[in-house]
């Protein structure tokens, strides 16, 4: 599965950042870093998980050998996915899926 990198990141202004952060809030993360780091694997599942449910926790381990603002931007940039905030260490993510059936797409 190739990523999403070609894809150009939405533009969120804050009040759409804002409502994204308000959805995810009740998320559970669903792709965690180790140590590792962002393999090709860790962003394929990044990919997956995005297409998905377009929008995403991420959780970056204490073994992280990233610093978490890189990872946070490598992660966005490498997944062609908006960066809604980076809180901790965890990283939230946003790439809409048009091809996901209306009633499950997030409208911002």
């Amino acid at each position: 599965m190739s990523t999403n990198s070609d894809k150009t990141p939405p533009n969120l202004n804050g009040k759409q950042k804002k409502h994204l952060r308000g959805l995810a809030h009740h998320l559970e993360p669903v792709v965690h870093v180790g140590r590792e780091g962002l393999s090709e694997s860790l962003i394929r599942s990044a990919n997956q998980a995005l297409l998905a449910r377009e929008l995403i926790k991420v959780k970056l381990g204490q073994n992280c050998p990233l610093a978490r603002k890189e990872a946070a931007r490598q992660i966005a940039d490498r997944t062609g996915a908006a960066l809604v905030q980076l809180i901790g260490r965890t990283i939230i993510l946003f790439l809409p899926n048009p091809e996901l059936p209306r009633d499950r797409r997030i409208h911002i």
